[in-house]
């Protein structure tokens, strides 16, 4: 549920500026747009685990994941907002434009600032604790006694 309130974030504010009602093919605009952002995090934070789990130090992960997956996430919202741009005069389709265009600007940007810094920020003990060294417990028989 993380990237699903980034959506929201553009879409009002979008509709604001614009001056425009939120509608039902508004809300249809949102519904698409969380898809896209939730797909989008999803590859980002299995990239990331693809690289935790090949031995790359998780920060190190995270910041080269993010620099990976960029450009197709940014690829993948401009075709999107590229084809709303059609239906943005249409009388009953501009709210689903409007929400699609707004929010995936701003969710996008949000998707690859965000969502590595929440597992980074999630992560990092859980793995730091798998890493650190086992210490032996010392036994309180004496060496080679038998309890």
């Amino acid at each position: 549920m993380g990237p699903v309130p980034l959506t929201i974030i553009g879409v009002l504010p979008g509709h604001a500026l614009l001056g425009a009602q939120y509608t039902a093919t508004s809300m249809i605009g949102m519904i698409a747009l969380a898809g896209i952002i939730v797909r989008n995090s999803i590859l980002l934070v299995d990239f990331i685990n693809l690289q935790v789990r090949q031995g790359v130090d998780l920060k190190q992960a995270v910041v080269h994941s993010a620099i990976t997956r960029a450009q197709p996430i940014m690829l993948t919202g401009l075709a999107a907002m590229f084809g709303a741009f059609f239906i943005l005069d249409d009388p009953i389709f501009n709210g689903l434009a409007i929400s699609l265009i707004f929010g995936i600007l701003v969710s996008t940007v949000l998707t690859l600032v965000v969502i590595p810094l929440l597992y980074f920020m999630a992560y990092r003990n859980r793995l730091e604790a798998l890493a650190a060294p086992v210490l032996p417990v010392p036994s309180s028989t004496p060496q080679g006694a038998t309890p």
